[in-house]
């Protein structure tokens, strides 16, 4: 063996040193607690620590009318002074009542001040100026923490939306406000509430029955362990059980046609034509012709006829397929450190992701908190012009624009590294794309090679090399790093394609051009074939290349090839394999699911005194039955694999030997049976 496509791996080096200079640029810039905190008007986060604010943990809103909806709140700046509390209000107050009434209750003041600007303390200013000048908000209204940010508490009272039992309320301004202004913002809270309470239910049922789940994940992995034992024995005859059954069912619905037909013969208006009645929307009509079930009766024998002559012509190349199935079984019995191999897969996915996630949160947050001008006039010509907070009163703007204010507004730059925020952020997709289908790549290298190792070995399993996952691991990261990585390079460039296409789909959704939604809509499921044929051919080159040992291109056009050339038994093999995999997760899932269900609902007497008590027995079902079909499809991706690096071997073993002394076959008795090939040549 040697190295291949030395060049891509030299690429694929350079890119993750890139990717990693990325994530160290990111973190350098970045700050995280810019999506933990909320930041007031002066782009202090609230509740940092060694900060004023580390005690005011809450963001408030002067003016919440201005905002709308809670999702302009967590996700875009209010045009409204915001102030970090250490509280929410408890009760309804406007600036005018409790300037009116500071000199001899000075409690209400005490109270009202603490969600004024820091310092404020001069209940004398006019209340024109202070609302001008913003310094503190007209009204307060009985209000609760959600998402760190003050919403008002919102509640109904026999059928009636109401804020503290009341259903007014005064603005500060001379008006009196209904609570129903107030709608929009209400139902998205109420309802995130909701979905708030039903988390928490759903973590504090994880919390008591965790221990449950992963027994039952066990339990499914000792059953899908069973499964492809059992394979060996019971695949053949798995696959004849439901042919036959297809058979027999069809049979017994054309039986049924023909009943049918004949049990409508005299029955007026049965002899009427569809085309006589034309289009009716009750289906039942139509039962009531001959005609219909003449027709269905001739398409059940259509499809009966085609499935028996399938199974007559290709009878040979089904008991080929289910040899091979039995095969595989056989070959994972006798490496079964294989079926443990997509944990590691799924650690270096992990991996990715993680570092992908981290990253994208350290570029979306590595912005300069950027200042602007807020203008109550809506004539001034400053208004939303970027601004400096510490120079912004020695400016002619408060002048020309009065009560303008320099607020805080989003976090961004001016600089090249911010101008390109974007551009990083669908490097580190793309980057993130490329390895999480290298990992998955080098999975199936090694474990095509593990298996290639085991068909290739004339006395099976006296000639097996030792440690064979180990050492096919070990050839694939040392010779083919740069075929992988060209593999896995095409795969990613097509899949960002995709994700673009989802996004410019998701942005045009409102548009009424009928011809640019048509586009996409094509260009999407051409790139969504051309994913899943890149797929096929990356598999099988991965293949060749744990087998042979050459550069991608080649091996992708000698598996194509050779896939073409047995397209009929690729065919059925890949039927037949897909049916009983998936017969396998059902059978895995639904039976662990089934005693779960018996165990949560307490309907096993021997374990009811064990069971927790639950909010939603479901949240742990649904879990095993998930988790149960995950394990089950981690194991028989292996055994897939496994079926098809024998498959590939096999046609090989076809077209280079003969049977003869000098090339003898390598493939098992069973295989040299149903061929009908010379017996094996003696072993040595």
């Amino acid at each position: 063996r040697h190295c291949t496509d030395v060049i891509c791996c030299v690429i694929f080096i350079v890119v993750i040193l890139g990717y990693i200079a990325l994530g160290v640029v990111a973190w350098v810039h970045g700050d995280p607690r810019k999506v933990i905190y909320p930041t007031d008007s002066y782009g202090q986060f609230c509740g940092q620590k060694n900060t004023l604010n580390k005690n005011k943990t809450i963001l408030f809103y002067f003016n919440i009318l201005k905002c709308a909806s809670p999702v302009v709140l967590i996700n875009l700046q209010c045009p409204t002074t915001q102030l970090c509390v250490s509280k929410c209000p408890d009760r309804f107050a406007t600036y005018i009542d409790v300037q009116a009434s500071y000199r001899y209750r000075p409690d209400q003041w005490n109270y009202f001040r603490q969600f004024c600007k820091p310092g404020f303390n001069n209940p004398r200013k006019s209340v024109a100026q202070v609302l001008r000048d913003e310094d503190c908000p007209s009204m307060i209204i009985p209000s609760r923490p959600f998402l760190k940010r003050c919403f008002p508490d919102f509640s109904t009272k026999n059928g009636v939306l109401t804020v503290a039992n009341r259903t007014t309320f005064k603005d500060g301004r001379g008006k009196t406000r209904n609570v129903t202004d107030l709608r929009e913002a209400a139902n998205g809270i109420n309802n995130v509430l909701d979905a708030r309470s039903v988390g928490m239910k759903i973590f504090e049922d994880y919390a008591i029955s965790w221990y449950w789940i992963l027994i039952g994940l066990f339990i499914a992995m000792m059953l899908s362990l069973l499964f492809l034992v059992l394979l060996r024995f019971t695949a053949g005859v798995l696959f004849w059980i439901f042919i036959f059954g297809v058979i027999g069912i069809i049979g017994y619905g054309i039986w049924h046609c023909y009943w049918e037909y004949d049990h409508l013969k005299g029955i007026p208006g049965s002899d009427l034509t569809v085309y006589d009645i034309g289009f009716q929307t009750d289906f039942k009509v139509y039962l009531q012709l001959r005609q219909t079930w003449l027709a269905f009766m001739i398409i059940l024998c259509g499809v009966e006829v085609i499935i028996i002559l399938m199974l007559i012509f290709l009878r040979n190349r089904i008991r080929i397929a289910i040899a091979l199935l039995k095969e595989g079984s056989r070959a994972i019995g006798y490496i079964m450190s294989t079926l443990f191999y997509p944990i590691v897969t799924f650690l270096l996915i992990a991996i990715c992701i993680s570092y992908w996630a981290v990253t994208a949160v350290f570029l979306a947050t590595s912005g300069e908190p950027v200042y602007k001008v807020m203008a109550n006039q809506t004539l001034c010509k400053y208004a939303n012009l970027t601004c400096d907070p510490e120079t912004f009163n020695t400016t002619n703007v408060t002048k020309l624009c009065p009560g303008a204010q320099c607020t805080f507004a989003f976090y961004g730059g001016e600089s090249l590294y911010h101008k390109y925020i974007f551009i990083f952020q669908l490097a580190n997709a793309f980057v993130f794309l490329w390895l999480v289908n290298f990992a998955i790549a080098l999975g199936q290298c090694t474990l095509a090679g593990a298996f290639a190792s085991y068909y290739w070995a004339y006395r099976k399993p006296a000639d097996i090399p030792l440690w064979p996952l180990f050492s096919s691991f070990g050839r694939a990261i040392r010779y083919h790093t740069g075929s992988l990585a060209f593999g896995a390079l095409i795969l990613a460039i097509v899949q960002l394609i995709r994700v673009i296409l989802e996004y410019l789909d998701h942005k045009l959704k409102g548009t009424q051009n009928s011809f640019t939604r048509f586009l996409l809509c094509c260009l999407k499921c051409c790139f969504w074939c051309l994913e899943k044929f890149l797929k096929f051919i990356n598999r099988n080159a991965y293949i060749m290349i744990a087998i042979y040992g050459k550069n991608f291109c080649t091996s992708a056009k000698e598996a194509f090839f050779l896939l073409m050339r047995n397209v009929v038994r690729v065919a059925v093999l890949d039927k037949v394999t897909d049916f009983l995999l998936f017969l396998g997760k059902i059978l895995v899932a639904g039976g662990v699911g089934v005693l779960a269900f018996f165990f949560f609902t307490q309907r096993i007497p021997v374990f009811a005194q064990e069971v927790p008590m639950l909010n939603y027995y479901w949240v742990p079902l649904l879990t095993v039955i998930i988790g149960s079909y995950l394990v089950a499809h981690g194991f028989f991706s292996v055994y897939a694999m496994c079926v098809d690096t024998l498959f590939l071997c096999f046609c090989e073993d076809l077209e280079r030997n003969d049977g003869s002394t000098a090339k003898p076959y390598f493939m098992s008795a069973s295989l040299h049976r149903i061929l009908g090939k010379k017996k094996l040549s003696p072993k040595k």
